[in-house]
């Protein structure tokens, strides 16, 4: 087995645990249940969901006991709040036990908190084995927690397709098998190695193959996923999905036993001579004095360059946007922050409302996606829709490791990425507000689980990058509180619109065990187009961040040119 064989097996540990605990894609598929059995309002509904995503408020604390405990210890400390969280809520949905209000609430509290915990784990392990290419690490990663949606539907089917509420149970144990499962390559994880030039240019070529694979994934999973409704030809796709998620662990290992000649001429092989491939070449890798010193100087003249660049484009615009781009700007990329030096931070939080008014938009409409298709009349693919808006964000995840891969010839900061990601969000909201078929649905969800995707894949790389790789594990727990105060607006605005439609509209209105149930567009019409104004001010706040920031990526740009 070739050297560093071990830190690809803790990448493919981490890959199936973001595969089998993204729990929170699914609430749409028994949340009609859960309202039905505590006889709800839609309102009351909607503070379950937020409640789910409150848990991430509690997400810093993983990062605290990791500085305490083992790694595997606050795993399975993450496995018991999901264990203890979705386990109580199948037996009271199962009607077993009864439970009031309040005991619910608490109840998607500690299951939410145990997604966040999980993901938070995940985040420590790819940067801590993979500091040159951390990026691609966290992308390809956190991908996969987008196709848990139709992995647990298809385990779902392939043992009855009839029981919604089987999704709670499968919530409670599937994250501990894979917890244990893991718990070999976790606990035996390698010591960090000094990165050469041959070993990076090897660790590039198998994310390439990874990524190729994680594609073919989720391609199998949209195209096949429509097949599922019969038990067995379930079983069949889930074997099928199964064989996919082995074979990421044996593809390292394939892809490096072969003498490929790319690996000792990147000339063969342009993408393998990227700049993510040369971030920690200090000292390894060169045999050559002369060129040694020749590429030093080149990098010192690039330098020079791009800082008489920045100068002179930061003294063109002092006069006119002094006060709104340039206060308190960051001058350069991966600087430690700790979270007194966060909270003084401009750009942190014009980052936080990018993030608040983009991302988790997406989120908070994955959560309402079972009303909104029972409202539109297509209650029949609910099941459909929540596995297209899963499959669309793990392709969105997969995506945002492009500017890894096109870096040598594109030089785009990756907050620029980030706002041009949000344009999709704002375009499919105003999709939604002009029709309600079942094919604009069907378009709407698949671009926001776009859009929502890489943002979300973005955002983790971005926050080790502008405010340090060493402090992420708080930080961006800091910044995903963002996530529960917009659940808790945005899903608020939705429900009060769709109450009082249904009970304005009484003649227009069903009563389902002294519930009321909203039909029609009027529904969520006006939710539309609130959320469509507020992605529009995540997208202006995207932008500041990128003009604010584009010169630390471009002077970052500048010194790792060869």
């Amino acid at each position: 087995m070739f050297v560093g064989s071990r830190k690809w097996v803790v990448l493919v540990a981490t890959i199936w645990i973001q595969a089998f605990t993204g729990t929170n894609f699914d609430f749409s598929s028994y949340s009609s249940e859960l309202k039905s059995v505590l006889q709800i309002t839609q309102l009351q509904l909607n503070y379950l969901s937020v409640a789910s995503d409150m848990g991430k408020v509690f997400g810093w604390c993983c990062g605290v006991s990791l500085l305490y405990f083992p790694l595997w210890v606050v795993l399975f400390m993450a496995t018991f709040l999901g264990l203890l969280g979705y386990g109580f809520q199948c037996l009271l949905i199962k009607q077993l036990i009864s439970l009031p209000y309040f005991l619910v609430f608490l109840l998607c509290l500690v299951a939410g908190c145990s997604i966040c915990w999980f993901n938070t784990i995940c985040y420590v392990l790819c940067i801590k084995h993979f500091p040159s290419n951390r990026s691609l690490a966290l992308s390809l990663s956190i991908s996969f927690n987008g196709v848990s949606a139709a992995l647990y539907t298809l385990i779902a089917n392939a043992i009855t397709s009839s029981d919604d509420t089987l999704y709670l149970l499968l919530n409670a144990i599937v994250p501990l098998l894979i917890s244990a499962v893991v718990l070999v390559p976790i606990l035996q994880q390698p010591q960090p190695q000094p990165n050469s030039a041959d070993m990076i240019r090897r660790d590039s070529l198998v994310f390439l193959c990874l990524n190729i694979l994680a594609l073919v994934t989720g391609l199998y999973l949209l195209f096949l996923y429509s097949l599922s409704s019969n038990t067995t030809i379930a079983r069949v796709i889930l074997v099928g999905a199964g064989f996919l998620l082995v074979l990421l662990l044996f593809l390292p290992v394939i892809v490096n036993s072969r003498e490929w000649s790319c690996l000792t001429s990147p000339a063969c092989y342009p993408l393998l001579n990227s700049r993510f491939n040369l971030i920690n070449l200090d000292g390894g890798g060169g045999d050559d004095d002369d060129y040694d010193d020749d590429l030093h100087k080149e990098l010192i003249e690039n330098e020079d360059n791009y800082s008489r660049n920045r100068s002179s484009v930061i003294v063109r615009e002092k006069c006119c946007f002094d006060t709104v781009l340039l206060k308190d700007q960051l001058k350069v990329l991966g600087e430690e922050h700790s979270t007194k030096m966060l909270m003084h931070r401009w750009d942190f939080w014009i980052y936080y409302m990018a993030y608040l008014c983009g991302g988790t938009m997406g989120l908070v409409y994955s959560n309402n996606l079972g009303q909104i298709s029972q409202s539109l009349g297509h209650n029949s693919q609910t099941k459909t829709l929540v596995t297209l808006y899963s499959t669309c964000s793990f392709f969105g995840r997969l995506l945002a490791a492009a500017p890894d891969f096109l870096n040598r010839k594109i030089h785009f900061a990756r907050t620029g990425w980030f706002a041009a990601a949000v344009v999709p969000m704002t375009i499919a909201f105003i999709l939604l507000a002009i029709t309600g078929s079942i094919e604009a649905l069907r378009m709407s969800t698949a671009l926001i689980g776009l859009s929502s995707g890489f943002v979300f894949a973005a955002a983790v790389s971005i926050t080790s990058e502008l405010f340090g790789p060493n402090s992420v594990a708080v930080n961006h727990n800091i910044l995903i509180t963002n996530i529960p105060i917009g659940s808790c607006l945005y899903g608020l605005l939705a429900a009060l619109v769709y109450d009082s439609n249904a009970d304005g509209a009484s003649r227009d209105t069903m009563w389902l065990r002294q519930m009321t149930m909203c039909l029609g567009r009027k529904c969520y019409l006006e939710t539309f187009l609130w959320w469509c104004c507020i992605s529009i001010v995540g997208l202006v706040s995207s932008f500041v961040l990128y003009f604010r920031t584009r010169h630390a990526y471009y002077d970052n740009f500048g010194r790792n040119t060869n």
